[in-house]
């Protein structure tokens, strides 16, 4: 029986709530929603919606290290835009990372998310 495992690295923001970095039970890694804080500061980083994402994906890419996974392992990727007209610069942003065997992915605009951040990104991904 696969026990699950709480992933942790201070290589990333320290959780600002009641949860985990990420979650791992047998060959799947769940991570916890993302926005763009600096692990070294642990304030969302200014500059608006390319800085925050930016700053996501590479919070996204140490936990992913943390277990020996990198983008590649990414199966599904869900984004949530405070405003969907940011979708363009994400996007853009987004294939930076992702170059070719994209993930799934939804994409989900007009919401409210926590420190008032542009962007919160999740991602689920497989470990071989």
């Amino acid at each position: 029986m696969n026990m699950k495992e709480i992933i942790y690295t201070n290589e990333a923001p320290e959780p600002i709530g009641p949860y985990s970095q990420a979650v791992k039970i047998g060959n799947l890694l769940f991570l916890s929603g993302q926005i763009g804080i600096n692990p070294k500061t642990n304030e969302l980083v200014s500059g608006g919606i390319e800085q925050e994402t930016r700053q996501i994906f590479e919070n996204i890419i140490k936990i992913l290290n943390s277990v020996k996974a990198d983008l590649s392992n990414v199966l599904k990727v869900n984004i949530y835009l405070k405003n969907l007209e940011d979708f363009k610069k994400v996007n853009e942003i987004y294939q930076e990372y992702f170059k070719k065997s994209f993930p799934a992915r939804t994409t989900i605009g007009g919401v409210l998310l926590p420190k008032n951040a542009l962007i919160e990104i999740d991602v689920i991904a497989y470990l071989p």
